[in-house]
């Protein structure tokens, strides 16, 4: 099948959009998670008291830590598809939250969608170029 595609010499660089996405995403985890441990440890602290999830001081730091380390590892490409799944479910959980009240969380919905869909895309492809991970052949 013949298909259309307006720059094909590119695709011999498919290996550094997973890298892009990685950077790009395991940044904003490193960001999302320091700012559960400092500014905004109150606003979300109460917003797991507001959901029910006690004790609610135990969880935002530990969902801070998490998103740390899950940010390290994709930056470094060090269990890519582990810690993109883990970032996933943490992202479609504040999707949800974000639905259901749109009060609780300060970002908008399209974020937390935007980070499930590149955590996704993380794990169906794979780490990319300059990783600790190495792709099975």
């Amino acid at each position: 099948m013949q298909t259309f595609n307006l720059f094909p010499e590119l695709f011999s660089y498919s290996l550094l959009a997973p890298l892009i996405l990685r950077i790009v995403i395991g940044l904003v985890f490193l960001n999302l998670g320091f700012l559960k441990l400092g500014k905004e440890k109150k606003g979300w602290i109460s917003s797991l008291s507001i959901l029910g999830v006690k004790p609610a001081g135990f969880f935002t730091t530990l969902l801070g830590l998490v998103e740390i380390i899950g940010g390290f590892l994709l930056i470094g490409g060090a269990y890519t598809q582990v810690a993109a799944l883990v970032l996933a479910v943490i992202s479609t959980c504040e999707l949800l939250i974000e639905y259901e009240e749109e009060s609780i969380l300060k970002r908008d919905m399209v974020f937390y969608l935007l980070l499930t869909a590149i955590c996704a895309s993380l794990i169906l492809s794979g780490a990319g170029l300059y990783a600790i991970d190495v792709p099975m052949l």
